[in-house]
């Protein structure tokens, strides 16, 4: 006999959020069109890059808004697990957006070291205080939200890459102003480059691991079989499966064996309140299924 238990948990990200992510893709769009045009005006090719590297990070809004919105559905006949681990696959693909953008800025800082180019200082540090004002109130926004969430987490990152970016460009408009060192924009382009890069890589094996149904790091297996075992009328656990669903969803399915169908309710009480597994599946046995169970 099978019986199943499952505990909702409410969304992490509120309307709110989505919204203000809404009204930041939107300045973030405009930012880069000025940064195109400035970039034209001034000759800088420092800002036509920052331009094109923050429509990367505008794009990875519009990813995350989406991803919220497909994530807030109803489970269907068809996705019966619902549609959060959306917001994973969001996630998975702003990391892969970060990871280009980080390499391209990477060959980008290194030509302009190698071939600095005489750029108009004054227009660069006006247009990138701007930007550092647009930059600083997206990542404000999606900061609230990047403790508990891989795709606010990535746009999170984007947006502190374009901080510290916008930093990076105003220092160097200085530079360039006062002493005509054109340098130092390939320095601070590598610096913000490294940063995403490393940042992307950190955060891969995090996102992967749900999308390939792996165990939570944060739970161990074994420490959940003994537990299982310490129940009363129970004599055996197998075929444990651990998984998360979405970042805070975690599911199990087992087989116990026992001879008391209602252990059920003491297993997910004890799963729910030690592990934090909110989603259960379980198998009651009077005898061991052996072989015939075979993942």
């Amino acid at each position: 006999m099978s019986q199943h238990c499952h505990h909702h948990h409410h969304g992490e990200i509120n309307k709110k959020s989505v919204k203000l992510l809404i009204l930041s893709f939107a300045i973030n769009m405009l930012l880069s069109l000025a940064e195109i045009i400035g970039g034209i005006v001034s000759g800088s090719v420092a800002l036509i890059g920052d331009a094109l590297h923050n429509t990367s990070d505008a794009l990875s809004i519009l990813i995350a808004v989406i991803a919220f919105k497909v994530g807030s559905k109803k489970a269907s006949l068809k996705y019966t697990y619902g549609f959060k681990r959306a917001e994973v696959v969001g996630g998975f693909v702003n990391l892969i957006l970060l990871f280009v953008s980080g390499c391209y800025l990477l060959i980008e800082g290194i030509l302009r070291l190698i071939n600095p180019e005489q750029i108009e200082g004054i227009m660069i540090i006006w247009i990138s205080v701007i930007a550092l004002l647009v930059d600083i109130f997206t990542a404000k926004i999606s900061h609230h939200d990047a403790h508990h969430n891989a795709n606010m987490k990535m746009v999170f990152i984007h947006n502190l890459a374009d901080v510290f970016g916008s930093i990076g460009v105003i220092i160097s408009g200085f530079c360039v102003v006062w002493f005509g060192i054109y340098r130092i924009d390939g320095v601070v382009a590598v610096l913000i480059a490294f940063y995403m890069i490393i940042q992307s890589i950190t955060s891969f094996s995090g996102i992967v691991n749900i999308l390939m149904n792996a165990a939570p790091d944060n739970i161990d297996i074994e420490e959940v079989k003994k537990s299982i075992l310490k129940i009363k009328d129970i004599r055996d656990v197998h075929h444990i499966h651990l998984w998360s669903i979405s970042e805070h969803n975690i599911a199990l399915e087992c087989h116990v064996e026992s001879c008391n169908a209602d252990v059920v309710v003491t297993i997910t009480e004890v799963l729910k309140n030690k592990f934090g597994i909110n989603h259960c599946n379980i198998q009651v046995e009077t005898t061991s299924c052996g072989q015939f169970c075979d993942l």
